[in-house]
């Protein structure tokens, strides 16, 4: 299948240079200058972001973008059929504390009695397992990546800024009342591990927003007997995930915004009529549009 960039712009590109540690560059103090740009981007800006002196990267190199969205919005759904898409790895933070987790590596011992606690996990970890997968990616001749998760603070952009540039964060908005309904339509298979979804979406245009429609995602027969729900998916706790992310993530959306990078999507509904669309606000022609959004 192939994948086209529309009316690319050429990107000025000097010298070369690796990835620099992430963890390298955790006690140092980024400063956080803004371009001047009142507007979101309407179009992606990665054909004509301006690299900063000493951090210029290989001209043939892929795109390298982060995604942003609340909880349960389909960062990862839609981050991981970009990076099929364009052959990048998708890199969710989420996933690298869960395969530390499950390793045996240093810092298992210590994420364990973290998670178990019901704490956050530091910068500094987060940080730590991102490195180390960005340096891996690199000896492996990997191009490009989709950061899924990472940055949500604004410390976490700046040290990200200094160590590589992101082209284009796209943030992945959706309804507060059609996401709260996606959530809370969540269901797991305990057996094989399968996310599927019960809520029928249909929620009416007025007031100049436009209407909503996602289609439920149902579970093959040998499924059903076997859905659960997470513990926390009720509309309490759902409620207040949302209201701390918007309190933590706006900051981060102002940073990018403030660079020029940031692309605002809503998302119509679900992934048939979300799927092309976002194709076309990243400028990607794909010849296949309404086959990968079945």
């Amino acid at each position: 299948m192939a994948v086209l960039l529309r009316n690319p712009k050429p990107i000025t590109r000097t010298t070369t240079c690796s990835i620099k540690p992430l963890s390298s560059c955790i006690s140092r103090s980024f400063s956080s200058t803004t371009l001047n740009s009142e507007t979101d981007l309407k179009v992606p800006s990665f054909f004509s972001c301006i690299s900063p002196p000493l951090r210029q990267e290989p001209k043939d190199r892929n795109v390298q973008w982060v995604f942003l969205g609340c909880p349960g919005v389909g960062k990862g759904t839609y981050a991981s059929r970009l990076s099929n898409l364009l052959g990048i790895p998708h890199i969710a933070t989420g996933d690298l504390v869960r395969e530390e987790l499950n390793s045996s590596g240093t810092l298992s011992s210590q994420l364990k009695e973290i998670v178990n606690q019901g704490k956050l996990v530091s910068d500094e970890i987060i940080i730590s397992l991102l490195s180390k997968r960005l340096e891996a990616g690199e000896a492996k001749g990997e191009s490009g990546f989709i950061l899924d998760g990472f940055p949500r603070t604004i410390r976490q952009a700046e040290i990200l800024e200094g160590v590589t540039d992101i082209d284009l964060v796209v943030n992945l908005k959706l309804r507060e009342e059609a996401l709260l309904a996606k959530c809370l339509g969540r269901r797991i298979c305990s057996q094989c591990g399968g996310n599927y979804n019960i809520a029928s979406i249909d929620i009416k245009g007025e007031n100049g927003k436009p209407g909503i429609y996602m289609a439920p995602l149902p579970a093959p027969p040998q499924c059903v007997p076997n859905l659960i729900q997470r513990a926390d998916d009720t509309k309490e706790v759902v409620k207040e995930r949302l209201r701390i992310y918007n309190e933590m993530s706006r900051p981060v959306e102002d940073f990018y915004r403030n660079r020029g990078k940031l692309l605002e999507f809503d998302l119509p509904g679900g992934i048939p009529e979300s799927w092309p669309k976002l194709l076309e606000a990243l400028n990607l022609d794909h010849e296949d549009k309404c086959t990968a959004a079945a």
